[in-house]
């Protein structure tokens, strides 16, 4: 499937710079509607090239990453 980066155990494993949003909502598992607010937010970096909205594939990972982290801190205090 075009955008999606290939198994970690492949030779080609080359992940994309960015991908469309309906590739980005299947990488991250979040909704279309979450997404476009994330986006927003400015949560999510996006750069327009032409007609085609690509979702750039750090912002995804530093999304995540940030996500997880607020949940570590939240857990430690409890």
């Amino acid at each position: 499937m075009p955008g999606m980066p290939l198994p970690p155990s492949s030779p080609l494993s080359i992940e994309p710079i960015s991908m469309r949003v309906h590739d980005a909502c299947r990488y991250t598992g979040i909704s279309r509607s979450t997404l476009y607010l994330l986006i927003a937010r400015g949560e999510v970096e996006v750069v327009k090239m032409g007609a085609a909205t690509l979702v750039l594939t750090q912002s995804l990972r530093d999304l995540i990453e940030q996500k997880r982290e607020r949940e570590r801190i939240c857990k430690s205090q409890r």
